[in-house]
């Protein structure tokens, strides 16, 4: 049984699936305008309830796969350490799911069969945004950077054909990223989600990951840098 969970986004996705990556069943939760991510309070009680959907228990767990980000730090670092916890506790083993990745897999139907490409765009704040792009087989297009919104221009280069952009960062950026004639859903649409489906396709498909391997990808520094440390002067006796 794979239990696969992603916190890079201020959602909490939580799904369980076959090992082969079947859903069995997925629960979210989307913090309202104003509120603030619930990773803490929501990520044990929603993998209980999706287990319990799914006609499984804890010890059924034999695959727990972790957005590794990029996206919010804090966000990451809760989906990753709770991972590790369960990993080592069930006795199961790890896999590393790339959060963009996993984005550009929720696309829907590919109505227009003109758009060849999808790029991942998460809102990374500082007036930047996440992007990464793959082709189907999942060769890296675009390795997960942090570009200014200027550079999403840059998008139809990357490839031949027609794109499209997913993630909350395509919504934030829709003006920069339509002047370049890269289509966007409408801003509710569900392809801009992180979804549990993929989530668990990519964790059944992944190799197994060393518990400790399963690190973070921040893609860029933390907000918050520590405080370098400040050597004393020695004082000089006086006479």
């Amino acid at each position: 049984m794979i239990l696969a969970l992603d916190t890079a986004t201020p959602a909490t996705v939580v799904g369980v699936a076959h090992d082969d990556g079947t859903l069995l069943a997925e629960r979210r939760h989307d913090p309202e305008p104003g509120e603030k991510p619930g990773h803490t309070r929501q990520l044990l009680p929603l993998a209980h309830e999706a287990l319990t959907a799914a006609g499984a228990e804890w010890g059924d767990v034999t695959i727990i796969g972790a957005g590794v980000g990029p996206g919010t730090f804090t966000g990451i670092r809760i989906g990753v350490a709770t991972a590790r916890a369960l990993a080592q506790g069930l006795q199961a083993r790890t896999v590393a799911i790339h959060t963009l990745r996993a984005l550009t897999l929720n696309t829907g139907e590919q109505d227009d069969a003109a758009i060849a490409h999808t790029i991942a765009v998460l809102d990374a704040r500082r007036g930047e945004a996440f992007v990464a792009a793959w082709t189907d087989d999942g060769a890296a297009i675009l390795e997960p950077s942090a570009w200014r919104p200027e550079r999403l221009a840059e998008v139809p280069d990357l490839a031949p054909g027609q794109w499209r952009a997913v993630g909350d960062g395509a919504v934030r950026f829709r003006a920069e990223l339509e002047a370049a004639s890269v289509t966007v859903a409408p801003d509710d649409a569900a392809v801009h989600r992180v979804a549990a489906g993929p989530l668990c396709r990519l964790a059944a498909e992944a190799g197994e990951v060393d518990r400790d391997a399963l690190v973070p990808e921040y893609v860029r520094a933390p907000d918050a840098e520590p405080r370098k440390v400040r050597r004393l002067r020695p004082t000089t006796a006086q006479p």
